[in-house]
């Protein structure tokens, strides 16, 4: 049998939009759910969903939030005003069309001519790729500082890559003070202009990593991306040695980037059941909580002294936490909800 109501979550899963856009839309007055349940989860009937297809519909025409609102405010308004902002919409897609041909027809010849291009015309041209809208949609490439064309942040990305290119040339080792210090910028720098959103830095690296890059192509060079991320553990690891004896550092080297991918995927799904407003006691949120402290244990060990002392560092620390999306209200969810399944 068809539900009669969806939760936020559910109505953002079935129709592509994000809960911080439903969030927006109900704080706007653009789509307001019918009731809310004694948790206080927004609720959405059938009248909900169909206006809401009304909004992705004008949406696709071009038309901007307020003009929506005005116009589902007004059913006599005449079609002739979206039509209008249809061919608005179009003007601009022609015109960015345009613009990405003549950086295609430069690097063309530049490639034509034996040269390689450089890489400020490569992200160039890649920012207006579709590669790009397979990871993203158009909403959310607005929000990502990362994706917005300007030549300031452009030109900061460039010099980091342009100065771990040095590292690299000079030999100097991951270990390095300068190596360090980098990687922790260039971190933060990517925490930053992914909007501090762990989903978007999952869909960028999966984005990097796609085999359709040729080695010279890819935004950011593979070995380039290699030396940060060891550069970045090693920063983390002489934190860390400051609190653990050597055996607990042997573990925690061995373990600390074994389970990346793992760790992501989880804090994306953390963040999620943060930003739908699930509590802390939700039998979901105790789920995602056991399988945080697994792989705490997995990556700390399974001594409590140990753990303790990892815990100790992360709160003494401050840098433990920056470039990786953890954030202190992060930490107090999952400690909550730690606490709420041991008295469960």
């Amino acid at each position: 049998m068809e539900k009669t109501v969806l939760k936020i979550g559910e109505l953002a899963a079935r129709s592509g939009l994000t809960v911080r856009a439903l969030h927006h839309y109900d704080d706007i007055g653009l789509l307001k759910p019918s009731a809310r349940a004694d948790s206080g989860y927004r609720l959405y009937n059938r009248d909900d969903v169909e206006r809401l297809h009304r909004v992705q519909a004008l949406r696709k025409f071009g038309m901007s939030l307020a003009d929506i609102a005005t116009f589902l405010a007004s059913p006599d308004a005449p079609f002739a005003d979206v039509v209008s902002q249809q061919i608005a919409a179009l003007d601009q897609q022609i015109k960015q069309a345009s613009t990405l041909r003549e950086q295609l027809r430069r690097l063309q010849q530049q490639m034509t001519g034996g040269g390689t291009p450089a890489l400020e015309n490569w992200i160039g041209a890649l920012e207006h790729m579709k590669l790009y809208e397979q990871y993203f949609t158009l909403e959310e490439l607005k929000r990502l500082p990362f994706w917005q064309q300007e030549a300031r942040r452009n030109a900061v990305w460039r010099g980091m890559v342009d100065q771990v290119k040095t590292l690299i040339a000079q030999g100097l080792p991951s270990s390095s003070a300068e190596a360090s210090a980098l990687a922790q910028r260039w971190m933060e720098t990517l925490e930053h202009d992914t909007a501090v959103n762990p989903e978007f830095a999952q869909r960028m690296t999966m984005m990097m990593q796609d085999e359709r890059f040729s080695p010279s192509q890819a935004p950011i060079p593979q070995d380039v991306q290699e030396y940060i991320s060891e550069a970045f553990n090693e920063r983390k690891m002489s934190l860390y040695a400051k609190y653990l004896n050597a055996e607990e550092m042997q573990h925690i080297r061995v373990n600390s980037r074994k389970y990346f991918h793992e760790w992501l995927a989880l804090l994306v799904k953390v963040h999620a059941q943060m930003e739908s407003g699930a509590a802390a006691d939700h039998p979901e949120t105790l789920a995602l909580a056991r399988e945080w402290m697994r792989l705490f244990r997995a990556r700390a060990g399974s001594h409590p002294d140990t753990q303790s002392r990892v815990r100790l560092a992360n709160e003494s620390e401050p840098e433990l936490l920056k470039g990786t999306w953890v954030s202190p209200a992060t930490l107090a969810y999952i400690r909550q909800a730690v606490a709420a399944g041991e008295q469960a």
